[in-house]
C-alpha cells in the first residue's frame, strides 16, 4: 500500500473542512440536547414525566437516528459527502424548528423523529470527509477536534435554549399576548434551529476530497451510491428486508436465523415490558385518541432497533463480505463498537436530566442553570477531546494500537468514580467544580477509540462502519441511557441523584472489555488487509 505524493501534508482547504466538519457536529448536539433544558416546562406544558421525557430525548429519536445513519452512511462511501451534510442539515433543522408548533406529545414525537433521521449522516458522512483531508498522523486531532465541538454544541444547548426560553416568556408572562401563542420553550427550538439554515449553505460549496487518496488506496466512483442506499435501507427494515432476502437468493439457513431472531427479541422485548411496567407504573400516553403504555413504546423500539442490527449484518455478509469480514470478524472493531455503545449509556442518560437535576436539587432556576452549566459544559467539554487528541497520536506512535486503548482506558475507569463524587455534592457551588474535573475526564475517550475503530476498515468502508458503530451506540446507548434515568427518577420519586448515578453500572463491563482490547488490537491491525483480501477485496 504506497502512499501518493503529498499525502502526509494538511491543506488549508483541508482545515475549514475541519471547521466546517466540527460545527456540523456542534449544531446537531444543539438540537439534539436542547430537550434537557426545556424539559421542566415541556413536561408542565404537556403533562408528561420523566420516562417520556426520556423516549423523547433517547429512544424515539435514537430509532430514526440508528436506521437511517446506514443508509446515509453507504451513500457516503458513494456519493459527494459534502451535499449530504448540506442537505441533512437543513431536514434536521427544519424539523428541530416543528417543535415550535407542538402542543401535545405526539408533534414533539414527529420533530424529534426528524431531527434523528437529519442528524443520521453527520457522524458518517462527516468522518468519511474528514479522513480523506488529514493523513492517519493527524486523525486523533480531528477526532479530538469533533469531540470537542460535541461539548461546544452540549453546552450551547443549554445556554441558548435557557436564555432564549427565559427570555421568551419574561417578555411574555402569559401564551394569550405571545406571538403565535408560543411558550418560551417553544421559542427556544425556532432559534436553535436558524443556524444550521447557513451552515448547510456553506457546506454545499466545500471542496469533495478524492476517496481514500490520503491512504494510497484511492476508491473509483461508485456507479449507483443511491441504488445501494435505497436498498441497504430496504434490507435493514424490519418485514421489508424479507422481499431483500428473497432477492439475494438467501439460504434455508439465512431464512431460519432471520425468523428465529425475530422470535427470541419479541419474547425478550415482551418479558422487559412487564419488567418496566411493575418497575416504574406510567400513565398511556395519547396517540390520536389511543392510549400506548410508554414501556411498550420503549421496548418496541428496542426490539425494532436490535432487529435492524441483525439484518444490517446479515446484508453485509449476503451482499458485501469484505466489509463483513473487517467489521464482525474483527474482534477489535465489535469490542470497539460495544465500548462506544456501553459509555453512550452513561453520557446520554447523564446530560439529559442534568440540567433538571440542578434546578430540582439545589433549586438553581432555568436561566441561572442555563448560563452557568451551558458555559461550564462549552469551556470545559473542549479541553479533554483537544489534548486527549494529540496524545492519542502520541500514544499510537509510542505504543502502536494499544497505546490509544490505554488513554480511552484512563478515561472510562476513572470517571464514573470521578461522576459519583460530583453528583454526590451538598451545594451547587460544590457540584460546578467538581463538574469541571469530571467533564475534563469522561471528554478524553472519543479521540483514542474513534481513531482507532475507523483505522481498523478499508477508506471506501468507513461511512457503513461509522453507521454501524452508530446504530449500536445509538439504539443501546442514546435508546436505554436517558430512558433509564427517566424511569429509575419515577419510580423512586424524583430521585434524579440516584436515577443518574444508575447508569455507573455498566462501567465494570466497559473496562473488561478495554483490557481484552488491548491485548488484541495489534493483532486485528495486522490482519486488516489479509481478512479483506481473502472476502474478494481487490486490493
Amino acid at each position: 500500500m504506497s502512499q501518493v505524493p503529498g499525502a502526509g501534508r494538511v491543506s488549508g482547504t483541508a482545515w475549514y473542512a475541519l471547521a466546517l466538519v466540527a460545527l456540523s457536529n456542534a449544531m446537531s448536539l444543539l438540537d439534539r440536547n436542547i430537550l434537557a433544558i426545556l424539559a421542566p416546562h415541556i413536561k408542565a406544558d404537556l403533562k408528561i414525566g420523566d420516562a417520556e421525557m426520556g423516549l423523547l430525548y433517547g429512544t424515539v429519536f435514537a430509532l430514526f437516528y440508528a436506521l437511517f445513519s446506514l443508509p446515509l452512511g453507504r451513500l457516503s462511501d458513494g456519493w459527494i459527502r459534502t451535499r449530504i451534510l448540506s442537505i441533512s442539515i437543513l431536514f434536521w433543522s427544519l424539523a428541530s424548528g416543528l417543535a415550535a408548533f407542538a402542543n401535545g406529545f405526539a408533534v414533539l414525537i414527529i420533530s424529534r423523529l426528524g431531527v434523528g433521521i437529519g442528524e443520521g449522516a453527520t457522524s458518517p458522512a462527516g468522518t468519511s470527509l474528514l479522513f480523506d483531508y488529514f493523513p492517519k498522523h493527524r486523525r486523533g486531532l480531528v477526532m479530538g477536534t469533533i469531540a470537542a465541538s460535541i461539548a461546544v454544541g452540549l453546552g450551547l444547548s443549554n445556554v441558548i435554549g435557557g436564555v432564549a426560553a427565559n427570555f421568551w416568556d419574561t417578555r411574555y408572562p402569559t401564551v394569550d399576548v405571545a406571538p403565535l401563542g408560543l411558550h418560551g420553550w417553544q421559542f427556544a427550538f425556532l432559534v436553535a434551529s436558524a443556524p444550521g439554515l447557513l451552515l448547510a449553505i456553506l457546506l454545499w460549496f466545500l471542496k469533495e476530497p478524492r476517496r481514500g487518496a490520503m491512504d494510497g488506496i484511492e476508491t473509483p466512483p461508485d456507479p449507483a451510491p443511491f441504488k445501494a442506499s435505497f436498498t441497504l435501507l430496504g434490507s435493514v427494515t424490519p418485514g421489508v428486508n424479507f422481499l431483500t432476502l428473497a432477492a439475494r437468493g438467501a439460504t434455508g439457513r439465512n431464512w431460519m436465523a432471520s425468523f428465529g431472531f425475530i422470535a427470541v427479541v419479541v419474547v425478550a422485548m415482551t418479558a422487559m415490558v412487564y419488567l418496566t411496567s411493575s418497575f416504574s407504573p406510567r400513565p398511556g400516553l395519547d396517540f390520536g385518541g389511543v392510549s400506548i403504555n410508554p414501556h411498550l413504546l420503549q421496548w418496541g423500539v428496542m426490539g425494532f432497533g436490535a432487529v435492524v442490527i441483525f439484518n444490517l449484518l446479515q446484508g453485509l455478509s449476503l451482499t458485501d463480505r469484505p466489509t463483513f469480514a473487517l467489521i464482525v470478524r474483527s474482534p477489535s472493531v465489535m469490542i470497539a463498537m460495544a465500548v462506544g455503545a456501553l459509555q453512550t449509556v452513561i453520557n446520554y442518560g447523564v446530560m439529559a436530566f442534568t440540567p433538571t437535576f440542578i434546578m430540582t436539587v439545589y433549586g438553581e432556576s432555568q436561566a441561572a442553570t442555563a448560563v452557568k452549566f451551558g458555559t461550564l459544559s462549552l469551556l470545559i467539554g473542549v479541553p479533554g477531546p483537544m489534548i486527549a487528541g494529540p496524545l492519542a497520536d502520541w500514544f499510537d506512535r509510542s505504543m502502536p494500537g494499544r497505546g490509544r486503548v490505554w488513554l480511552t482506558l484512563f478515561a472510562l475507569g476513572v470517571s464514573p468514580l470521578v461522576g459519583i463524587w460530583t453528583y454526590m455534592a451538598a451545594d451547587v457551588g460544590s457540584f460546578y467544580t467538581r463538574f469541571v474535573l469530571y467533564s475534563v475526564i469522561l471528554t478524553c475517550w472519543i479521540p483514542p477509540l474513534y481513531s482507532l475503530l475507523y483505522g481498523l476498515v478499508l477508506p471506501r468502508m468507513r461511512g457503513i462502519a461509522a453507521s454501524s458503530y452508530l446504530i449500536v451506540s445509538t439504539i443501546f446507548g442514546v435508546g436505554i441511557g436517558p430512558y433509564q434515568v427517566g424511569m429509575v427518577s419515577d419510580a423512586t420519586g424524583g430521585d434524579l441523584r440516584v436515577a443518574i448515578l444508575s447508569t455507573n453500572w455498566v462501567a465494570i463491563p466497559i473496562v473488561i472489555l478495554l483490557l481484552v482490547l488491548a491485548a488484541r488490537v495489534r493483532k486485528d491491525e495486522a490482519l486488516m488487509l489479509e481478512r479483506a483480501r481473502a472476502a474478494g477485496e481487490p486490493i
